[in-house]
């Protein structure tokens, strides 16, 4: 049963492009907003191809419910969890997706490596990061927000399990020595056999329940998603261009009142504001912005919130 769907990033990217154009993005903020769209980009398509995998798989079984890019809060702790397998013996399975392009490489650590452009870059350990999602999801159960079915009088809490998963054609360089949670590590085409191979608990048979009741806590659980709008402007550092346009009249006739007893530049000096700070405007000060408007992508900026914006050569 798949009961949510991946979040749509079209949003993000569009606004990611449009930031490209920005006037006052300089060469090093044009570089971060770049990588940040191939970010984006490669972790959709990471967490496409998981979730290809675990739909075929598990998608129209009613034995299993399957949610994708679930955002959750609790305590003031918040887990951004890729995918969540939920079956009928009560086996929550949390999944991190990763792509990389040129593999990556664990050492006797536990450290993780990654490659860009033939050269190796420091990252933090989507192992530790998923078990920080599993013991959140745990408290979620735990403390009952989502509460867990009963039977008989007693709660039959999950068994959350914890999985890492990486793309099919990436090199995988594991530490000799072992070390706890390597087995976590999976690609993403060894996904089923690894669920299946894996060993129930003796109380597994016990918490047992029906797919009614399955989907039931799924759909509980896929209420808390709690979606979130990034501020990228503020992220690169770049105020918001509001939309260039002169001051809008309301009704014909109010238009030829006001000519006769209002003066036209006080009328639509009073109605400008900063695009930045909210600050009336001066009329001549908006018209500096609307006649610049390469230098200030078409907004109002008081002179004090001109400063911001490069002179353009």
């Amino acid at each position: 049963m798949l009961i949510k769907s991946a979040d749509s990033k079209a949003k993000d990217l569009e606004i990611l492009q449009g930031l490209l154009a920005h006037p006052a993005a300089d060469a090093r903020a044009k570089r971060a907003i770049e990588q940040e769209i191939r970010t984006i980009r490669s972790g959709e398509k990471g967490e496409r191809d998981a979730a290809y995998e675990i739909n075929f798989h598990f998608g129209s079984s009613k034995n299993w419910a399957i949610l994708h890019d679930l955002r959750i809060e609790h305590d003031g702790r918040v887990a951004q969890i890729d995918h969540i397998l939920m079956n009928r013996l009560m086996e929550v399975w949390v999944c991190e997706s990763k792509r990389f392009h040129r593999g990556v490489s664990i050492n006797e650590h536990g450290e993780w490596i990654r490659y860009f452009n033939g050269k190796p870059q420091g990252m933090s350990s989507p192992i530790e990061q998923n078990r920080k999602h599993c013991a959140l999801l745990k408290a979620i159960f735990d403390e009952g927000v989502v509460e867990p079915p009963k039977r008989l009088g007693f709660y039959l809490f999950p068994e959350v399990r914890s999985m890492v998963l990486v793309s099919s054609n990436a090199q995988i360089r594991r530490p000799k020595s072992e070390i706890r949670g390597m087995d976590d590590i999976v690609k993403v085409d060894q996904l089923k056999r690894r669920i299946d191979k894996s060993e129930s608990d003796l109380l597994a048979v016990a918490r047992i329940v029906n797919s009614d009741t399955l989907e039931d806590l799924a759909k509980r659980l896929a209420a808390l998603h709690s979606p979130i709008a990034f501020d990228w402007h503020a992220r690169f550092g770049l105020k918001p261009a509001a939309k260039a346009s002169f001051p809008r009249e309301t009704e014909p006739h109010q238009k030829a009142e006001t000519a006769s007893t209002q003066n036209p530049d006080k009328q639509r000096s009073s109605k400008l504001m900063c695009a930045a700070c909210n600050a009336r405007v001066n009329y001549n000060v908006a018209k500096f912005c609307w006649v610049n408007k390469v230098r200030f992508g078409g907004a109002v900026y008081c002179i004090d919130c001109q400063k911001g914006f490069p002179v353009q050569a």
